[in-house]
Order: C-alpha cells, then sequence, then structure tokens
C-alpha cells in the first residue's frame, strides 16, 4: 500500500552537513556520516543528500563521500549534486545509492534524464525544481532557480516540471527557497499545483518546522514525498542541534491523514 514518505533532506557543504535559510548563511550542524547513523536509529523512510557545492564549483560529484554515505545508509538514499552525465549516475548507483538528482544540468539539457532513466532506469531518476516568488513591482507567480538560487530562469515552474516528467524523471523534487529554513510550513498552493500537473511522485521540500506541517501537506495531497531539513536537524526555538524524526506513532497517524482523502 501507497503512503507518505517522510525525508530527512541533509546538505553537505565544504564537507560538513550545514542548514540554509533561504538558501543563504549555511549554518554547521555536524558530521553528515554521523547524521546518517542517527537516521538510521530512527527508521527513517528515505534520506536525501545535496552536495550544495559541487555545481557551483563545477565539480564532479564527490564519489569518496558518496561511498561512505552508501555504506552506512539503511533506508533508501537519494544523492544529488554535481551530476552531469548518465555515467556519473550509473557510478553512484553502483555504489549503492537508490536514487540520483540533479537539477541545473537536467535544466540545461533535458535530454540527460532520458539518458540516466535509460542507464539506471526511471525509478532512479530525480529532478529538482528550487522556486521563488518573483520579485518586483508588477511581477506574479514564480520562477525557478539554479546554483543554491543564484541563476534565475525564465521558466514556468509546473511546465518544466513536466518536460523533467517527459524526459525522463522518475521523481520530481520541489524545493521552495522563500520557504527554506522558515519552519513556517509548506507553500501549500503551490505544492497543490504540482501535485496535480503531475504523473509521477512528487516530494516538497522548504518550509516544515512541526509534525503538523507535515500533517497538513499529507491531508491535503495525499501520498506525496514530505521532505524537510530545519525540523529533523533542529529542536526548539533557538533551533539547538538535535537529530530527530518521528516516532512510528506519529508516522502512523500522518499515514491515516492521507488515506483518508
Amino acid at each position: 500500500m501507497l503512503r507518505p514518505r517522510i525525508i530527512p533532506c541533509l546538505l553537505i557543504h565544504k564537507g560538513g552537513l550545514v542548514k540554509t535559510q533561504q538558501f543563504k548563511a549555511p549554518k554547521y550542524v555536524g558530521d553528515p556520516i554521523n547524521a546518517v547513523k542517527i537516521f538510521n536509529d530512527k527508521e527513517a523512510d528515505e534520506l536525501v543528500v545535496l552536495d550544495i557545492d559541487a555545481t557551483v564549483n563545477k565539480v564532479e560529484p564527490d564519489f569518496t563521500l558518496i561511498a561512505k554515505l552508501a555504506a552506512e545508509c539503511r533506508m533508501p538514499l537519494c544523492y544529488g549534486g554535481g551530476v552531469t552525465t548518465a555515467a556519473q549516475a550509473a557510478r553512484i548507483i553502483d555504489m549503492g545509492v537508490e536514487k540520483v538528482a540533479v537539477s541545473a544540468a537536467a535544466i540545461a539539457n533535458p535530454a540527460l534524464l532520458t539518458e540516466m532513466a535509460a542507464a539506471v532506469g526511471r525509478q532512479s531518476v530525480v529532478a529538482v525544481v528550487d522556486v521563488r516568488k518573483r520579485t518586483g513591482l508588477f511581477a506574479k507567480g514564480y520562477e525557478v532557480c539554479t546554483h543554491n538560487g543564484k541563476v534565475s530562469h525564465k521558466l514556468d515552474p509546473i511546465a518544466l516540471a513536466k518536460q523533467l516528467q517527459d524526459a525522463g524523471a522518475g521523481e520530481i523534487v520541489v524545493n521552495s527557497i522563500d520557504r527554506d529554513g522558515q519552519m513556517q510550513g509548506y507553500d501549500l498552493e503551490l505544492a497543490a499545483q504540482f501535485k496535480q500537473a503531475l504523473k509521477v511522485p512528487v516530494t516538497f521540500l522548504g518550509g516544515a518546522g512541526s509534525l503538523d506541517h507535515l500533517g497538513e501537506l499529507v491531508s491535503r495531497l495525499g501520498v506525496v514525498g514530505a521532505a524537510a531539513g530545519s525540523l529533523f536537524v533542529f529542536k526548539g526555538k533557538y533551533r539547538a542541534v538535535l537529530i530527530n524524526y518521528p516516532t512510528p506513532e506519529q508516522k502512523k497517524l500522518l499515514c491515516h491523514e492521507a488515506l483518508k482523502r
């Protein structure tokens, strides 16, 4: 039976685990391998690890780190950062990673997703769409960004997601730049637009600050991926670093909310 997935998202910056706010000011929160061990113990549904340096610095994935993460991780693992070829994706999958995520490279060349799907299977190909609200006096709607929010693209986010889906992505991750690290809840209106438009599984990231926020997402949209960063690495209003995850009982309640739809 399909059920919502509760997914911690870990950001890697200069080899360490960090958390950002609106894609800025990365705060060091610990060692990524140690965090993986804790999420193993807490039986997380899945884990997303994104290297936020690789694409910006135009370097290939850190295969040494990926091998360590894959060896330690006992849950499905999705890695993203610096992947620009199907051969790199295949190498990562061969290490024991279940999914490979791409963003800027796929937007520049959607055929990359087709090549990756042929090499590793569509179910292992994830396209990440980073979005933020347009700014300006007469600006409306949302825009697509890459390179940690530094590069804006004149693309409609929904149309782009459908294009990436058709090109070969087996999953779309929608990441809200405006909500990143704010812990005030998901952009539910935006999430609903993506969910309605897409046929492949969708995961939403950006804004979760409580289990109620996860519940709001799955009660409205049903079986989706509910991903979060701050929620699973911080505790309390002063954001003390504490790796945490919902208990089995709490996850059952969230699943029940999804199945009520």
